[in-house]
């Protein structure tokens, strides 16, 4: 589909993409990453195969950000892009694990509004997001009280690691879904190991895919999805 903002709709302070499946299925919302859009993860929800018709939202990051004269795109906090690029550089990956990052509070608060506006109930939403879209999922199924059910973690990263330390263990009922690439030069592949292990010393279970690629979703990622998806029927 084309790009077009007129085919999004507001929920509380955000606007998202929704593609209706059946009522009585969950809802899948599914964050996009740093530079997209809600239409950039859209094309996956077509290319699954599921035993049910999922609802899906497509949500759209609150911020604007330049990517080059005339083009713009979309994202959930800043990325300070000469520190990632010298980082980069020098094959030193940037680590988010030692406090939220900038803006985090806001996207938090912002996604939080939305899901209450959204108005499904905890036990039918599925998290879930790609790169800086995914630390968001992560932090707000950690935080909240009630527990979704699934969390899909694509390509994602470490972030405030005492606290999700300390909220992860309360949500030990949840399977969970994490991929990434072992050559990701943009978060690096060591900081997705790591949040695995915390998840699972804390008591969850779910199917890490590594993959010999960098910061995309391949289709065993998408196979992956689909699987993760049947099972939480």
């Amino acid at each position: 589909m084309l790009d077009d903002e007129n085919d999004l709709e507001s929920l509380g302070p955000l606007k998202v993409l929704r593609v209706k499946g059946d009522p009585d299925a969950p809802t899948v919302v599914l964050f996009h990453g740093y530079g997209a859009s809600a239409f950039d993860l859209f094309p996956i929800h077509e290319v699954l195969v599921t035993d049910q018709k999922f609802n899906w939202v497509f949500p759209h990051g609150h911020l604007s950000i330049p990517l080059m004269p005339g083009y713009s795109g979309r994202a959930w906090f800043p990325i300070d892009m000469a520190a990632l690029e010298e980082a980069i550089a020098k094959n030193d990956f940037r680590n988010f694990a030692d406090k939220d990052p900038e803006g985090m509070d806001i996207a938090r608060a912002s996604t939080y509004l939305m899901l209450d506006a959204l108005g499904v109930p905890w036990n039918q939403l599925i998290l879930g997001g790609f790169s800086q879209g995914a630390m968001l999922a992560t932090d707000i199924t950690l935080r909240n009280e009630l527990t979704p059910k699934g969390l899909m973690i694509l390509s994602g990263a470490l972030v405030n690691e005492s606290l999700w330390k300390e909220l992860a263990p309360k949500k030990s009922n949840l399977r969970f879904f994490q991929s990434h690439g072992e050559y990701d030069p943009i978060l690096g592949y060591a900081s997705a190991k790591k949040l695995e292990k915390l998840l699972r010393n804390s008591g969850l279970l779910g199917e890490f895919i590594s993959f010999g690629g960098g910061h995309e979703i391949p289709a065993p990622v998408v196979q992956g999805i689909s699987r993760y998806l049947n099972s939480l029927l």
